[in-house]
């Protein structure tokens, strides 16, 4: 069983010449330094067995990148994607590393070797074997750039597929598509992300209902949006566009199966759905927000926040029972930076938080200038001023980067602030919602009895 991914590399050909010139004082971003690792192998081949399954089509391993650019400055097209990254991964313990890389390359020269140049690299070093495949952009042959398609999508899954049956392994007959990879890191750590919240209020759901009526109010008052018509039932929060097949969050969740599950811990009666705040939150900040009015206090704003996903005050045992403040808590790190961002650099409201992004843009545009301009005299200089010029370029990097931090940190801020606004009028409706029929409830009961 393999499965297969390929992604285009952002970047420029500078990156790429700058690499192949000094690659130790290379600062390249996330996308490039994957596909840098994949060269680089080449040259220290510790996941690759002394450089054993590293191997070349139309071109030669030890130069490869500098004929990659040739070919881009031969047909003029040194811009847009640099290049193409993709990986083909086995079961463990399904092939040895020889089968690997031999179906590796195979994969490889049939569905880019008659036009791109390409470097295939098996990595042993992790519990599953797999290869990794780093081509050319800009094909050889007649300079044309390459085009991944729905239609070459499916023709890479089909062609990997073909190779395993004839070596005898197992493959995937009814792939589903894969969650992104931070999703699935979030979820195996057991963060609660949508999905597992998802799957927990189903859950409460099924087991607290005794009939399907009152499993669909129940999910109704938590503030989902549910849809049990047809063969597949739906449910999804108000915040996302699409509804979530129950199905895809276990197979076993057919519309039968639910029903037949109905009612396992409520033996006396249906439970009933609860949403609540956290009962921590100290005097001075329970008027901070008032539900569908503005607020311009963002970091009091983030205060409440916390407070209501139970992050403040520390040691608290308080956790949330809205899923939309729940699924919140997978984000608890990047939270607690920007809080801490607006706390060191006193911003308290948007117009802050608006002077400190224009601040923080002025002096980078300033340093992106200045760069250039070291860039320039890198050019003209002699072998020993380069040397001191790259470093100086460096640390001004270095600096850049920081304030490309920073200004990612405020508009991260300024996201969010409106999302918890959004999230936090969610919730006062849900709640309102419960209330006004838990009254309508008990007024009927009334009529009833009077009569």
């Amino acid at each position: 069983m393999a499965v297969t991914s390929l992604w285009h590399v952002k970047g420029s050909i500078k990156d790429v010449i700058d690499y192949i010139e000094n690659p130790e004082k290379t600062v390249p971003n996330r996308e490039m330094q994957d596909f840098f690792d994949v060269f680089s192998y080449v040259k220290n081949p510790l996941k690759t067995n002394e450089g054993e399954y590293v191997s070349a089509v139309n071109c030669l391993k030890e130069t490869a990148l500098q004929q990659m650019i040739l070919t881009k400055k031969q047909y003029q097209k040194t811009g847009g994607y640099i290049a193409w990254h993709g990986y083909q991964s086995f079961k463990p313990d399904e092939v040895t590393p020889e089968q690997c890389h031999e179906i590796g390359l195979k994969l490889a020269r049939k569905m880019w070797g008659d036009k791109y140049q390409i470097i295939v690299a098996t990595h042993l070093d992790k519990g599953h074997l797999h290869n990794h495949f780093c081509f050319n952009s800009v094909s050889f042959i007649d300079g044309q750039k390459y085009n991944y398609s729905k239609s070459e999508q499916k023709r890479l899954r089909e062609v990997s597929d073909r190779l395993c049956r004839e070596y005898g392994l197992s493959v995937i007959e009814n792939p589903k598509k894969a969650p992104s990879r931070l999703l699935y890191l979030d979820e195996k750590s057991g963060k609660p992300t949508r999905y597992n919240v998802y799957w927990e209020d189903l859950r409460e759901a099924i087991n607290g209902s005794r009939d399907l009526q009152h499993m669909m109010k129940y999910l109704t008052d938590k503030g989902y949006e549910i849809d049990f018509s047809g063969s597949h039932w739906k449910m999804k929060l108000p915040q996302y566009k699409h509804f979530t097949r129950l199905d895809t969050l276990d197979e076993r969740l057919t519309p039968d199966f639910i029903q037949s599950c109905l009612g396992g811990a409520s033996r006396y009666g249906n439970y009933k759905a609860r949403i609540s705040y956290s009962p921590h939150m100290p005097e001075q900040y329970k008027n901070t927000w008032k539900p569908h009015q503005k607020t311009t206090g963002i970091l009091a704003l983030y205060y409440y926040w916390c407070y209501q996903l139970g992050i403040f005050p520390k040691g608290t045992d308080y956790k949330p029972t809205s899923p939309l403040m729940k699924e919140e808590l997978r984000k608890l790190d990047e939270i607690t930076a920007q809080v801490r961002y607006m706390s060191k650099n006193n911003i308290s409201t948007l117009s802050d938080l608006h002077a400190d992004r224009e601040k923080n843009q002025r002096e980078m545009n300033k340093l992106i200038d200045y760069r250039q301009h070291l860039r320039n005299k890198v050019r003209r200089a002699t072998p020993a001023e380069k040397e001191k010029l790259r470093e100086e370029k460096q640390g001004v990097t270095e600096q850049i980067t920081e304030l490309r931090k920073r200004l990612k940190y405020a508009e991260g801020i300024e996201k969010r602030s409106a999302h918890i606004e959004s999230c936090l009028n969610q919730i006062h409706d849900t709640i309102e919602n419960q209330r006004s029929n838990t009254r309508a409830r008990a007024d009927r009961r009334r009529e009833e009895t009077l009569r």
